[in-house]
């Protein structure tokens, strides 16, 4: 199966080579790997120029865009310049940050998972972040769900749920529009990345708004957002963040803001987070 990868990136000079260093090694090679340069002002161009004269499937692509970094929609509108300088002949696309490390059968073991049963939708590894020298896992979210840092989709999936929305929640509504349309997502627990800058570390108030926004246009309703709120504050050791998600949620709802998804989506999408409550709780 053949793969394609896109990595946005700003201003990454000092960790995009850790990234591209970790790719060419891999014992699967990708088909193809385009950076999206989005407004760096260092040197990100120049590092994945160096990796490109020696690896020719490596390409740079430079986006201007503003310079506040706002969950989602400026990431996926990166993604979306670099997706649409290839062409369609690929089993797996992927989206992944510029600053991981994988290790060398990662893309191995991914093609593997997508080969062994074809209603395999999306699959990916877990991300490690650095404590006091050891790799720990980034325990943001449930061991079912792919981080948005390393998304990789078969092809007919990625076209079936229309591709990435350009919002904060882009990485949910992926997954739940895969299981809306039957489609299976798979986590691999052997397959552990360096991730080099944790989460969410540039987000300012306005983004952490954006979160309870993002619960709104995914269909959740108030109350499977209250929850949603409550356990994310909860897992960042942040309880006053439930607060702010709660007002982003307001405030969306106030505003009328555009779902991400169908009405007929977004009632399987409470359908199944309220199924998903019950099992936890019983």
């Amino acid at each position: 199966m053949k793969y394609y990868i896109v990595i946005p990136a700003h201003n990454e000079q000092d960790l995009i080579g850790l990234t591209l260093e970790s790719l060419v090694s891999q014992t699967v090679l990708p088909s193809k790997v385009v950076v999206v340069n989005d407004n760096s002002t260092d040197k990100t161009e120049e590092v994945v120029l160096g990796f490109a004269k020696d690896n020719p499937y490596i390409s740079v692509v430079n986006k201007t865009s503003d310079a506040i970094h706002m969950p989602g929609s400026k990431v996926i509108q990166a993604f979306q310049k670099g997706f649409e300088t290839l062409d369609s002949n690929y089993d797996i696309i992927v989206k992944i940050d510029g600053d991981l490390i994988f290790p060398p059968n990662y893309f191995e073991t991914i093609i593997k998972h997508f080969e062994s049963d074809e209603r395999v939708g999306m699959a990916g590894g877990f991300c490690y972040i650095d404590k006091n020298g050891e790799w720990v896992l980034e325990n943001l979210t449930d061991k079912d769900h792919i981080r948005g840092a390393l998304k990789a989709y078969r092809k007919e999936t990625y076209q079936q749920i229309g591709g990435l929305r350009p919002a904060m929640g882009w990485d949910t509504v992926d997954e739940l529009l895969c299981k809306y349309y039957d489609w299976k997502i798979v986590t691999d627990q052997s397959l552990h990345v360096k991730h080099l800058k944790p989460t969410g570390a540039n987000y300012n108030k306005t983004a952490r708004y954006k979160q309870g926004e993002a619960f709104y246009t995914l269909g959740y309703g108030f109350w499977i957002t209250a929850i949603a709120s409550a356990k994310l504050a909860m897992m960042k050791k942040k309880p006053f963040l439930f607060l702010d998600y709660i007002r982003g949620f307001w405030k969306a709802k106030k505003a009328n803001t555009p779902l991400l998804v169908t009405p007929e989506q977004a009632k399987f999408i409470r359908k199944y987070r309220f199924a998903k409550m019950k099992q936890k709780l019983f």
